[in-house]
């Protein structure tokens, strides 16, 4: 990253201190989604939030993730949000339909709300995609949401 002396610059903060942090999880690919949740909260935890700092969502699938995640961000009791889910390719058109439409209800939710989602609702060919990305991603998410808040709070 380019960095110059005479330019302000503001600096990359993933600290939890104080944000409070809405996660909203699909049940639907359970295993997946649960081991996103895993490693999201133990990376918020990490980075500093309290757990009671954290409220945890569940909903059926991917399709309903936004609009739970539109409640939260309108309620304004939340930092940043975060969505997690599992979309895994099937044989029909659906998973083209689920991953695109749940991909745009989140990036609709943020951008009218100003309330930043972090997005890890996984996309793959298969489970073994899948299972693989989970735990890198769920962290992902945490450091994601936890930056976007602070960089809008200096805003």
């Amino acid at each position: 990253m380019a960095h110059f002396d005479d330019v302000r610059e503001i600096e990359s903060d993933t600290s939890g201190l104080g944000l409070r942090i809405g996660i909203v999880m699909s049940r639907f690919n359970e295993d997946v989604s649960e081991g996103l949740l895993d490693a999201c909260r133990d990376e918020l935890l990490k980075c500093g939030v309290r757990p009671e700092d954290m409220l945890l969502i569940t909903v059926p699938g991917a399709l309903e993730i936004p609009l739970a995640l539109q409640k939260l961000a309108q309620s304004r009791n939340h930092d940043a949000l975060i969505a997690l889910g599992a979309v895994i390719r099937g044989e029909t058109y659906h998973f083209e339909i689920v991953a695109n439409q749940s991909a745009r209800g989140v990036m609709e939710v943020q951008l009218e709300t100003g309330v930043p989602v972090a997005n890890a609702i996984l996309t793959t060919d298969d489970e073994d995609q899948a299972y693989e990305r989970m735990t890198e991603k769920g962290a992902d998410a945490a450091r994601v949401a936890l930056e976007m808040a602070n960089l809008l709070f200096q805003l």
